[in-house]
């Protein structure tokens, strides 16, 4: 999958924590059509080799896949 195929940098927070860096995400974004959806996102690869670490409660950007709305990846964490 290219950048293409994602809905870029949706703000979201974490509502849980799931194994193998997997995120519950509620967006809070705004300009997002659905309201108070929810996100199985992952971090990406990024993220992971910074080792920044997520959690619970945290302001982050998403990207959603265009072909699954339920499923995408964390490439941001707000300070």
């Amino acid at each position: 999958m290219g950048k293409e195929d994602y809905i870029r940098s949706i703000i979201g927070e974490v509502i849980e924590t799931l194994p193998n860096t997997t995120f519950k995400v509620k967006i809070t974004d705004e300009k997002y059509p659905v309201k108070n959806h929810i996100v199985m996102a992952k971090i990406s690869g990024k993220m992971r080799l910074a080792n920044i670490r997520v959690l619970p409660g945290d302001r982050v950007d998403v990207d959603i896949n265009i072909y699954d709305t339920a499923k995408g990846k964390i490439v941001y964490r707000h300070k």
